[in-house]
């Protein structure tokens, strides 16, 4: 069975956007991650031993990351009893925490101390933005790769690739060298934004967050097809 059309593309934007908003995070708020939040767990680790900035906001991230994705599932459960197009409201919504991520960013930072309250307020938009994300990947692209976390999808694509090319794949060669094909896709486009995020924080500084909201902005308006969701 196949997804509903249009949604690999969006799933193709988002990946990119995963690896550009987390790398610029990193970038820009001390080694905070606003997408894999539990990598912050080490960057925590080694802010206490560096005596570094940015130990606060690691320590939020992971309840706050709980926190969005909550409220997000009780908004769709909410949205598929109304008949509301839940998938195209999740992205508006993660459109509207892009800008105000790229917007908090630009006006109040640099930042020098990534715990200062305005920084902080930065990071959990970011943070609600990656959150959503991954909140509405599982849920309504649960059938095509993560667009944030690319250690499973590399791991997946690997085997496939392996297992294809020693014709032991399992199943339907077919189906599986369609799955390599969009995992492939989705770790290229998200290293694509991780090397796109570098290069143009460093060029612009937080300006370069632009490019995500313009990304999302278009996720959001793309033509999708709607089904209905397990609540």
């Amino acid at each position: 069975m196949t997804e509903p059309r249009g949604r690999f593309p969006v799933a193709a934007l988002l990946s990119f956007n995963g690896g550009f908003v987390d790398t610029v995070g990193f970038l820009g708020l001390s080694g905070l991650f606003v997408a894999h939040v539990t990598g912050n767990f080490v960057t925590l680790g080694a802010a206490l031993v560096l005596g570094s900035h940015g130990i606060l906001n690691k320590i939020l991230a992971l309840p706050e990351f709980i926190t969005v994705i909550a409220l997000a599932r009780l908004l769709g459960g909410v949205a598929r009893r109304r008949g509301w197009p839940v998938l195209r409201i999740m992205l508006t919504i993660e459109f509207v925490l892009l800008a105000a991520f790229f917007a908090l960013a630009v006006i109040f930072g640099p930042f020098a101390d990534a715990d200062r309250p305005m920084a902080l307020l930065t990071g959990f938009a970011g943070i609600a933005a990656m959150a959503l994300q991954n909140a509405l990947q599982r849920v309504h692209l649960a059938s095509l790769p993560p667009t944030t976390l690319m250690t499973g999808s590399t791991t997946q694509a690997t085997i496939d690739a392996v297992d294809l090319l020693a014709g032991t794949a399992a199943g339907d060669a077919a189906a599986v060298r369609t799955r390599l094909s969009r995992v492939a896709v989705s770790v290229l486009l998200f290293a694509a934004g991780c090397a796109a995020g570098a290069l143009l924080y460093w060029l612009t500084g937080f300006w370069c967050l632009a490019i995500p909201v313009v990304v999302g902005g278009v996720a959001a308006v793309m033509r999708l097809e709607e089904t209905p969701q397990r609540t």
